[in-house]
């Protein structure tokens, strides 16, 4: 697991096959197959995840699996999810969407039987 200590600030894109716990400041694009977000932790750009946790703050949008938003969430942005778990005293402004699916790698996120996202590219 790789952790974003909370005297940490990093701008840029993060990229990692492993886990990732965010507990200090993130202004970028966040891919990994988990993210945990945690109450001191802030990421301003998009997450795409197999599983995200939030119980800090995101301002941006969030494509995943399996999303969950703690008590002390604060979610500002769209979140495109299978599963979808808010507790209560969450904050969230945006929208909610169900996908169907999110393959990894290819990253194909399919809504009512049509692409809506894809970072696959097309050989040519």
């Amino acid at each position: 697991m790789s952790v974003i200590n909370s005297d940490l600030r990093i701008c840029g894109d993060l990229v990692s096959e492993s886990d990732v716990q965010v507990d200090g400041f993130v202004d970028g694009d966040i891919r990994t197959r988990n993210l945990t977000i945690g109450q001191g932790g802030e990421v301003r750009g998009e997450i795409i995840a197999d599983r995200v946790r939030v119980c800090g703050k995101v301002t941006g949008q969030i494509r995943a699996k399996d999303v969950s938003l703690a008590d002390s969430a604060k979610m500002i942005g769209d979140i495109l999810h299978e599963t979808l778990a808010i507790e209560p005293g969450a904050h969230l402004e945006g929208h909610c969407r169900r996908i169907e699916s999110v393959e990894e790698g290819g990253l194909t996120v399919i809504q009512a039987g049509k692409i809506v996202a894809s970072n696959v590219k097309k050989e040519q």
